[in-house]
């Protein structure tokens, strides 16, 4: 019994998109035709009897009696059916009653249809909608990982990664012995690797190969010849560098220094560089010199290096600095230097964001124990270092003695011939750069042997359901997608299983991560209900150089996203708390409008933003980048909206324009899609 009437009860029996968020063995349910007079939906359905069993199935309502009655059955098997009844028992109160017919289900749904199994499944289904109806959170409103990040856990994430692993005991020694001293920093880690496997190749880029001892004693050279022009510990050196090895030997030695490393982002305009360096005053900046001009710019007096040098500027070179100093090895100082990674910028100028110091090799196995790296992976790092995805890239990988092949200007087909000829097993990208390889013909794709890849992982932005699906298909279940920011580092972690079952989740947490959905009160929020996401780990960012931080509750820490769990634990974003838009009394989110759009044959890319309205306060805008050769019209994209989400999610402006602003990373900078000075095409058509 549910203690709401049937028409409340319905709100949730009659939506099945919403069966996820309270029936576990239910991933994920797209409606693909809408009810009409007559007839009910039909759907395409995903169950997930156990951990990486997967069953997709079209249903359809063949008795559709709104609160009431449905009855779901399989168009494929006709003899499997579902019935729902709502029984009025008046005073608000509802029976619940579950009939079904599965004569022709696979083994691994025996024990969920037992007798027993389903009376519990009706039951806790009844106690969920009934707490989601009544605002009362359930009794576990947070999501953490069963494996607590224990000592043990930690060990065993490593042993089986083969980060720690028998060897010669003098070089096994020398590695504890220089964690031990620096800490699980990149100055740190680079020098137990080195220790451990001297003659491995360490860097790769374009021009040049270093072996981990080769990056060792050049950037304690390049750290000597830093402290020999007035660098010294707790100063901040920026750094404006696309992905190559002398980026790393900077970073190596800015940390043997103890110098704070301020990443520049490459796709900054001049003023907001110079904006950034008078804000944080670096003593020396090292660039690529093809950005000299940006940091010509810049006011201040500091130090010039140039990284990837191209023209004769007349700037001191990295290799330059290291052919005439010492090499005589650092040490320490009592505090690490710290790493300041610039948030995105899609609302303005960005600002800096303090990393923490990763507190030893737990911070590696949190995310080795749903990202399966292994001790020396040769990977390729596409997704840029100033960028958090990027530096984590560097990071984990050097954790697990990893060889890094940095892709400087990503193109899609060189980065696939760099995994074939390298036999690569491990990708880091971003989401724009995985769809301009799925992008390439297949004719293409085929020329390249991959079948050493094992994992491609992403972040950095919201990956769409349509890419996962279509990535996995075309290169295997080798996709696992990493959702976290600058200032929380990661929330949750997607792998195959997960993004197979519901293509748009956020997977689930690593250990000793703990995830928390809260209200505007920083409540816990009831079941299925989307509330602010708050996340707790020990690599939360340290606050903005500016002085600000993040709202917390308890020891937890706002993302400024917006999401839910749904009923088997995974977590879900549905958008940005800042981009929820409200028209007339109802709350819209534009990221369900994006991936609906992104799912259209038609379209290439898809963006939705929220725009002044005299009538409703505001309405939805979209902005689509169509396929060569494809067609569609505005009343065509409202109609397919209308069919798949609710009423006030169809949106009143249409555009079609050649392409969407992104920044350096790819990720779509909406701030400007309503700017004058952006040019598009005119609306396709405005009410």
């Amino acid at each position: 019994m549910i203690d709401h009437s049937p028409s409340r009860v319905w709100e949730i029996v009659g939506t099945p998109e919403l069966y996820s968020r309270f029936v576990p063995v239910i991933s994920w349910c797209q409606v693909v035709e809408p009810v009409e007079r007559g007839r009910g939906p039909r759907c395409l359905i995903r169950l997930t009897p156990q951990r990486g069993a997967l069953t997709q199935a079209r249903i359809h309502a063949g008795v559709y009696r709104a609160g009431a009655h449905v009855v779901w059955s399989g168009d494929e098997h006709q003899r499997n059916w579902v019935s729902i009844e709502l029984h009025d028992l008046g005073g608000d109160r509802t029976e619940l009653v579950v009939r079904l017919m599965m004569p022709e289900v696979p083994d691994t749904f025996a024990d969920l249809l037992s007798p027993g199994a389903v009376k519990r499944g009706v039951r806790e289904l009844a106690l969920r909608i009934g707490e989601h109806l009544s605002g009362r959170p359930s009794g576990s409103p947070h999501l953490r990982d069963d494996a607590k990040a224990t000592t043990l856990g930690t060990t065993s994430i490593l042993v089986r990664a083969g980060v720690l692993s028998p060897g010669r005991p003098d070089k096994m020694a020398r590695q504890l012995r220089s964690l031990a001293r620096w800490g699980a920093t990149v100055a740190g880690g680079y020098q137990a690797s080195a220790a451990r496997v001297p003659n491995a190749i360490a860097l790769h880029d374009e021009r040049t190969t270093r072996t981990f001892a080769e990056a060792d004693e050049r950037s304690t050279r390049l750290a000597n010849a830093l402290a020999e022009r007035g660098v010294r510990a707790g100063d901040r050196v920026a750094l404006m560098c696309r992905n190559h090895t002398a980026m790393v030997e900077a970073f190596i030695a800015c940390g043997k220094l103890s110098a704070d490393v301020l990443l520049l982002n490459t796709g900054l305009s001049a003023t907001a560089v110079a904006k950034v360096i008078a804000r944080h005053e670096p003593v020396a900046v090292l660039a690529d010199d093809e950005f000299a001009h940006i940091v010509d710019r810049a006011p201040g007096e500091f130090l010039r290096i140039s990284t990837w040098p191209e023209a004769e500027r007349g700037y001191p070179t990295v290799d330059e600095l290291i052919k005439d100093a010492s090499a005589t090895r650092l040490k320490p100082a009592d505090r690490p230097g710290r790493i300041v990674v610039l948030t995105s910028g899609t609302t303005g100028v960005p600002k800096g964001a303090r990393r923490p110091t990763p507190k030893g090799l737990s911070t590696a196995a949190s995310v080795l124990a749903r990202i399966p790296l292994r001790a020396n992976d040769r990977i390729v790092v596409a997704a840029p270092l100033f960028h958090t995805w990027g530096l984590a890239g560097m990071q984990v990988g050097m954790a697990v003695r990893a060889s890094l092949s940095l892709v400087r200007l990503f193109d899609a087909e060189e980065t696939l011939r760099t995994i074939a000829e390298q036999r690569c097993e491990v990708l880091f990208a971003v989401p724009i750069m995985l769809q301009r390889i799925l992008d390439l013909p297949e004719r293409v794709r085929d020329r390249y042997d991959l079948s050493t890849l094992r994992v491609v992982a992403s972040s950095g932005s919201a990956l769409s359901g349509s890419l996962v699906t279509s990535f996995m298909d075309a290169f295997g279940d080798v996709l696992y997608n990493l959702y976290g920011s600058t200032e929380v580092s990661w929330v949750s972690i997607a792998d195959p299983a997960d993004l197979r079952a519901a293509p748009t989740t956020a997977g689930r947490c690593p250990p000793g991560t703990e995830v928390a959905i809260l209200d505007g009160k920083r409540r816990p929020v009831p079941p299925g209900v989307d509330g602010q996401i708050f996340v707790g780990n020990d690599m939360l960012f340290d606050g903005y150089t500016d002085g600000g931080t993040l709202p917390m509750s308890d020891r937890l820490m706002a993302t400024g996203d917006v999401g839910y769990l749904d009923a088997d634990g995974r977590l879900f974003v549905t958008g940005r708390a800042d981009e929820m838009i409200v028209s007339g009394s109802e709350n819209v989110f534009p990221r369900p409008v994006e991936e609906a759009l992104a799912a259209l044959p038609q379209v290439f890319e898809a963006a939705a933003v929220g725009v002044p309205d005299p009538e409703f306060g505001q309405r939805l805008a979209v902005y689509l980048v169509l396929r060569p050769g494809a067609r569609l019209d505005a009343d065509d994209v409202r109609s397919y909206i209308h069919q798949r989400l609710a009423r006030f999610a169809v949106p009143r402006d249409v555009y079609f324009v050649d392409e969407l602003p992104r920044n350096a990373t790819g990720k779509i900078l909406k701030r400007l899609l309503n700017d004058d000075t952006w040019p598009m095409a005119p609306p396709a058509h405005d009410d």
